[in-house]
Parts: structure tokens; sequence; C-alpha cells
């Protein structure tokens, strides 16, 4: 199996890539920081050229917190743009058998949506704190389905919901959203700070996906790419969400920090529920388990303490 790993040395890449070599699988690796530029579409296409890749999994983005993507806006909307378009032109060029494996954070559906459910999930705009991701993951959908229509390019859709777990970024500013907040959890217990800021209400509602669970779940399409279901986009669902105050008090419960938890209303909450539906997911994938989400909480605290100082 011949798989090409974009994004390689960012969060969701570390974890497929790990999960790949547990399997006996090399992949080739690559990312800005190891030197491509996808938004250079001739370096790309030289790059998969000499490679000739059966899969290309593309957890390549431009991505932050709420705040980031907001105060960034133009800048990721840009970017993530360029990198797609220009992806997809180089793999229509040098290698249109690949087969493309695009994770596709659920900001992509509608803000007013209360349920995530395939079929809609173009149904209605997105939300104002997400509509520069958000509206590239809409576009990478839409070019993938134009450059089969042109080219013969298959891609393959995983619609996912908030990661988290480890190898994420340690500046909250640019970690997920729950990472961040473990991480200010070991920092702030480590420094013995007096008071831990949390971004929003708490009241807002997440689903989440273990980061390794999902390369687990990259295994699993990779192993049977033409199995029923994956010819249209699908959620990576449990159905199941909790509120960011519940996460916190989850949170708390790992650590011993004597502190006071105080939430910075000014920061955005962001859409007030995302839940995916897993009704699809079950038919496609029914034997998957998940990890239990307070061993998932843990293993990613253990993370975070092993990279503290930061």
């Amino acid at each position: 199996m011949k798989v090409v790993l974009f994004g390689a040395t960012g969060f969701a890449g570390r974890n497929v890539g790990q999960v790949l070599r547990q399997h006996g699988v090399v992949p080739i690796e690559s990312s800005l920081s190891g030197g491509l530029d996808l938004r250079d579409t001739v370096a790309t296409t030289a790059f998969l050229r000499a490679r000739q890749p059966e899969f290309i999994i593309n957890c390549a983005a431009h991505v932050g917190s709420l705040n980031y993507v907001t105060e960034k806006a133009a800048t990721v909307v840009a970017d993530n743009a360029r990198m797609i378009l220009g992806m997809y032109e180089a793999v229509a060029d040098a290698c249109p058998q690949a087969v493309v494996i695009n994770p596709i954070a659920n900001c992509a559906y509608p803000a007013a949506a209360d349920i995530f459910r395939e079929d809609e999930w173009w149904d209605g705009h997105l939300h104002r704190s997400v509509l520069s991701y958000g509206t590239s993951r809409r576009l990478l959908w839409a070019a993938a389905e134009c450059f089969q229509m042109q080219y013969g390019v298959r891609s393959i859709h995983l619609l996912t919901p908030n990661m988290y777990g480890p190898h994420d970024s340690t500046d909250p500013n640019k970690a997920h959203a729950l990472n961040a907040l473990i991480s200010k959890f070991v920092k702030a217990e480590n420094s013995r700070q007096p008071e831990l800021s949390v971004w929003g209400t708490g009241k807002v509602v997440r689903e989440w996906l273990y980061a390794p669970d999902f390369g687990r779940l990259i295994w699993e399409v990779l192993q049977n790419p033409d199995r029923e279901g994956l010819s249209q986009p699908l959620n990576l669902a449990q159905n199941d969400g909790l509120t960011v105050k519940e996460l916190v008090d989850i949170i708390q419960t790992k650590f011993d920090y004597r502190g006071q938890v105080v939430w910075d209303h000014s920061k955005p909450d962001g859409a007030p529920k995302k839940v995916m539906d897993d009704t699809r997911f079950r038919q496609v994938l029914p034997g998957f388990h998940f990890t239990d989400f307070n061993e998932g909480i843990q293993e990613t605290v253990k993370y975070y303490q092993s990279v503290y100082p930061y």
C-alpha cells in the first residue's frame, strides 16, 4: 500500500501516521514545515509524479481556534482555497488514479442545524465564527466533485466532529478546543496559577472524536475503500455531545488544581450545538468501537504533561 500523507506534522496527520505505522504501512509524509507547500501546484505535481501513490490522505489545513480563524479570516480562507486547488490540480496531472481521502470538519454544517445529517450539510449558512474555515471545507468537497467530473479523480470525504488527543499545539489560540482546555489545566496546575480562564460561556454542546480513533478510522477506510456508503460524505459520528461546562468538570477530576476557573464571555462560543447523526456511520462501519471518553481525556492529559513546560 503506497500512501502519501499531506499535513503529516500536524495534529490529525501525526495521529494518522502513527496508526499506519502500527499496521506496517510507512506513509510518504509531507508538510509545509517539511518543505512542500500545497499552494505551489508545480512543486506538488513534481512530488506526486515522483511517488505515484495509491492513496492520498489530505490532513493539510490552515486552522486554529475560533478566535484565530476569525481574526485571520481572510488568510485562512485564502490559504486553504489555494491548498485545495493546488493539490487537486497536481493529482489530476500527476496521479489521477490515486484515491484522495479528505477529513472535513463539522464546521461545514449549517449554523442552524441541531443534529448534523449528511444529506443536510449544504442546507443553510455557516456560523460566522467559522466562516473562513467552514467555507474552505465546503470548497474541498465541491473541488473534489469537479475534478472527478473532468479528470476521474476519486475522493472519499469523512465529516469529523471536534477532535482531541495527543500531538496538538500547546498554543491555546492554535489548538483544538478540548486540547486547549487540557493544556491550560496542565500549565495552571504546574505553575500554580491562582486563576484559569476558559473561553466562552460553557453552554455550547460539542461532540468529540479522539484523534487516534480518527487514525483507526482512516485505516478502516484504506482496508476497503470500495465499501458501500463511502461514495458520499460520511459522518464519523457517535451521536453524543457534552457542554463545555461538563467538559471542564470532567477535566478538573484529572487534576488537583486549587485555583479558580473564570469564564471569559468576551471570547466567542461558536454555534450552540454540534452533534452528528450516526445512522449512516453504523451502516458503513458497524463494528467500530470508539475510545472511552474518560480514557481519551486521561491520555491527552498525559501528553500535555509530557511536553510541559510550554
